[in-house]
């Protein structure tokens, strides 16, 4: 029998943890059960006391201590750790039945989803270990990135990254929409859901005279490598510009909206994850309970 579950991620600040708090209301709203983990081992508050948290086996404040890290090689030790105590995880899940929606509240260093091995390596083990959990990543981005695109398309291809590394389904996910609500038109809005490379050459920061000579005439700026020039001019461009294609070319990551604070919001985004793992199809159809089989019949005499 298939478990369920969704991997949340993005870069720190991206809204994981709120996602998660807002998911697991909306859960409980509508009366649907769900399995709340929390693996990231710095995390401290939680609106939701979680049933499995990765601190109760290590935490990053003590491995720092002891071993001497800093935080990114801290976060891979915990994950190494917990790889080498998989029975911490696998034993209490699985007791989890299919009508749950295991909730996986990840870190913010993005390095551990586009580089380095070891959460692929965790994914394999919960996907297609004995645990044969129906998984999907949601993969947050927050929103104020589209005021900068050059930001913008870097976070686009750290999603997409994150998608060739892991290889299980993807839903990708703009969060805090609420913040630009009313600074970006909606007809821009729809190209950044679906990544246009075009918006490079609409950037409010490019100057199309000075720096379009300068790109046809194959001058720079100045020195590539001064502080002015690294983050802007001709050759920071051309990068953009390169990046922006390549996300275009590939057509793999398209975004949608949240506002985790508009239940509907999360609604929508809930429904995209379950079609993703294909949570319904599994589900036995429910017999109707015997008070509201009367109430109907009751209702309808009394019609």
């Amino acid at each position: 029998m298939s478990k369920f579950g969704v991997l949340v991620m993005g870069p720190a600040g991206a809204g994981k943890s709120t996602f998660c708090t807002a998911l697991i209301q909306h859960l409980q709203n509508n009366k649907r059960p769900c399995y709340y983990v929390n693996l990231d081992p710095a995390a401290e508050e939680f609106a939701f006391e979680p049933d499995i948290d990765i601190k109760d086996l290590i935490s990053l404040e003590d491995v720092m201590e002891e071993m001497s890290l800093g935080p990114n090689g801290g976060l891979i030790y915990c994950f190494e750790f917990l790889l080498e105590n998989l029975d911490f995880l696998t034993d209490p899940l699985e007791e989890v039945t299919d009508e749950y929606l295991i909730i996986f509240d990840m870190p913010g260093q993005i390095e551990l989803y586009t580089h380095v091995p070891i959460l692929p390596n965790l994914v394999k083990h919960l996907m297609r270990g004995s645990l044969n959990i129906n998984m999907c990543a949601a993969y947050l981005l927050e929103s104020t990135f589209i005021i900068d695109r050059p930001k913008f398309f870097a976070g686009t291809l750290s999603a997409m990254s994150a998608m060739l590394m892991l290889e299980m389904p993807h839903v990708n996910i703009l969060s805090k929409m609420d913040l630009v609500k009313g600074r970006v038109a909606k007809r821009d809005l729809k190209r950044f859901l679906n990544p246009d490379a075009d918006l490079v050459d609409e950037d409010p920061s490019w100057r199309p005279g000075k720096d379009q000579e300068e790109l046809e005439e194959g001058r720079t700026d100045g020195d590539p490598a001064s502080t002015k020039n690294v983050m802007a001019g001709t050759s920071f461009y051309r990068l953009n510009k390169a990046v922006a294609q390549l996300i275009d070319d590939f057509s793999m990551v398209s975004f949608l909206k949240l506002d985790a604070q508009d239940e509907d919001s999360v609604g929508a985004v809930l429904s995209y994850i379950d079609d993703a793992i294909q949570y319904h199809e599994a589900q036995e159809p429910k017999e109707p309970r015997d008070d509201i089989d009367t109430n109907i019949i009751e209702s309808a005499m009394g019609d």
